[in-house]
């Protein structure tokens, strides 16, 4: 990982932001997206949820020590606190946690699957292949996670962007040189792979599934979702 504490102006440098208080020149101890995980001197990064929105815990953070926010609207804030106004807090984070784990998915072969079924055996034969070549390799899908035989567990198919990079910088710090990884379109909805560049991508195949409240809209928004890998 990085050395603590980093300068908040490190971090942002591949996003779009307006600097809406404060100062770049901000140290930064941790990158957070849950209120209750807030250290003095993290970065808070207000997401809007089905459930929650990062907006409303606000103060709480404030409470906790948080020495930076990113909002995606006005947030009335004490002197002293720096602010960042993004457009979009998910996509934000995505770049955020990137840059927190030194970049770490641009040090190994990235392979993204998508498709309705079949992910998670084209995972596996995928992995099987690369390691009978002769290579370690990272895997992530729905049932976890693998850093070569070491097993860790996620809560989604594909993780929040802060798990994904935290998880790629556990792999490429084991030496592996390929991840093989299922991309939910839920993921590329909720923006949890911005900024990743797949060097190869596997579309599988399509039918309608994942169509309803709390996932996509209509066969049309889920075709699209997907098609966010090859872009």
């Amino acid at each position: 990982g990085v050395a603590v504490p980093v300068k908040l102006t490190e971090l942002v440098q591949d996003m779009a932001y307006t600097l809406a208080a404060g100062t770049l020149d901000t140290d930064i101890t941790a990158l957070e997206y849950d209120s209750r995980k807030v250290v003095p001197g993290s970065l808070f990064v207000c997401l809007t949820g089905f459930q929650a929105d990062g907006h409303d815990y606000i103060p709480k953070a404030l409470e906790a020590g948080a020495a930076a926010l990113v909002v995606e609207r006005e947030a009335a804030v004490p002197a002293g606190i720096t602010v960042l106004r993004v457009e979009d807090s998910r996509a934000a984070l995505a770049l955020l946690a990137s840059a927190w784990f030194g970049h770490p998915a641009r040090e190994m072969t990235l392979i993204g699957l998508t498709g309705t079924k079949g992910k998670t055996t084209t995972a596996h034969m995928l992995k099987a292949i690369l390691e009978a070549a002769g290579h370690k390799v990272g895997m992530i899908g729905t049932i976890g996670a693998l850093i070569g035989q070491e097993k860790v567990s996620t809560k989604n198919t594909t993780p929040e962007s802060y798990e994904l990079h935290a998880l790629f910088r556990r792999m490429a710090d084991a030496g592996c040189g390929y991840v093989v990884m299922e991309a939910s379109s839920q993921g590329f909805k909720l923006r949890r792979t911005a900024g990743i560049s797949f060097d190869i991508g596997v579309f599988l195949n399509l039918s309608p599934d994942h169509i309803g409240p709390g996932e996509h809209e209509s066969f049309e928004e889920y075709l699209q979702c997907k098609s966010l890998m090859f872009r």
